[in-house]
C-alpha cells in the first residue's frame, strides 16, 4: 500500500477573499454550524469552498446556503450532501439584530471565514455587508497601490 494517508489539520482557516473586494463590512458575528456525519472531517482536511455561499433567514433561523463541503474520502454510504443548507447557531439577541438589519435595502449577510477553534468546533464568521459600487472598488485598489508604494521605501 503505497498510498499517502490524508492528514487532518490541527488549525483550519478558509477565507472568502472575494468578499472584502465586493462588500463593505458593517458588523461581524461568530457563529457555530450544525454539521452532520462526516462534514467535520472534511472541514478539518480543508475541503471547503466558501466563495459562493450566502446566508438567509427561514422563519427566525439563519441558514447557510451554497457552502460546498466535499465528501469525506474514507466515508461510507452515509456521507453528507455537499451543498446542503446548514443552520447557523447564534444567540437570540444577535439573530434578531441581524434579521432587523438585513431588511434594509442593499444589505446582505455573507460568510467570510470558516475555521476550527481551539476546542475543535467548526465556526463561521458571518458579516452584515453592503455591496460596493465600481468606483468604490477602484478607490480601494488605488489606496492599496499607494500603501504598497509607501511601504517599498
Amino acid at each position: 500500500m503505497s498510498g499517502k494517508k490524508k492528514e487532518i489539520q490541527k488549525s483550519v482557516s478558509i477565507r472568502n477573499r472575494k468578499a472584502s473586494h465586493e462588500y463593505h463590512f458593517i458588523d461581524i458575528y461568530q457563529a457555530g454550524i450544525v454539521l452532520q456525519g462526516t462534514e467535520i472531517k472534511s472541514i478539518r482536511m480543508g475541503k471547503v469552498t466558501i466563495s459562493d455561499a450566502f446566508c438567509l433567514f427561514i422563519g427566525n433561523e439563519l441558514f447557510l446556503r451554497n457552502l460546498h463541503i466535499a465528501q469525506y474520502d474514507m466515508g461510507n454510504i452515509h456521507n453528507h450532501e455537499e451543498k446542503a443548507d446548514r443552520k447557523l447557531l447564534l444567540k437570540r439577541k444577535e439573530l434578531k439584530k441581524l434579521q432587523y438589519d438585513a431588511q434594509d435595502v442593499g444589505l446582505t449577510i455573507i460568510p467570510t471565514k470558516v475555521y476550527v477553534n481551539d476546542r475543535g468546533l467548526a465556526k463561521i464568521e458571518v458579516v452584515l455587508a453592503k455591496g460596493k459600487k465600481l468606483y468604490d472598488k477602484r478607490q480601494d485598489l488605488k489606496a492599496k497601490d499607494a500603501k504598497r508604494e509607501l511601504d517599498r521605501f
